[in-house]
């Protein structure tokens, strides 16, 4: 029987917890984020977030991140869980739940470099993106 905290090659798996955040805005559209040169799969969209730091919980992560990111504040209120990814990346596992957001305090920026776009839940598919974040399209335009 395969050992359970291994990936499917069989090889010990690091587990690297990401929240990520549908930004959705009162047209309807999705925020996406381009990974800027130098990052790890540069050039791919995904939407804002980031890494879960030690004793953080997703919600906070998110609060943190997208102010760091893009300027703005959200409230833990306004962070509704939608859905999650787990994919099994080379040397790690990401598990990635994902958040969507309707109401924020700020004008949306660009703070790390990144291109950003809205885009409609139709044409999020239209945009290249890391391989975990690719179901979670299907859920948003579902949902939208």
């Amino acid at each position: 029987m395969e050992d359970e905290r291994k990936g499917v090659a069989g090889e010990p798996k690091r587990l690297v917890l990401v929240a990520a955040c549908a930004l959705v805005d009162a047209d309807g559209r999705v925020l996406l984020a381009r990974r800027p040169e130098g990052k790890p799969m540069a050039g791919l969209w995904e939407f804002p977030g980031g890494k879960v730091e030690p004793g953080e919980v997703p919600e906070v992560c998110l609060i943190r991140e997208l102010r760091e990111e893009l300027g703005i504040d959200v409230a833990k209120a306004c962070l509704a869980p939608l859905t999650f990814a787990s994919h099994e990346y080379e040397g790690f596992h990401l598990l990635m739940p994902l958040y969507v957001c309707r109401r924020w305090e700020g004008q949306v920026s660009p703070l790390e470099g990144q291109a950003l776009k809205w885009v409609s839940p139709a044409k999020l598919r239209e945009y290249p993106m890391p391989p975990a974040d690719e179901p979670l399209v299907a859920v948003l335009r579902d949902l939208l």
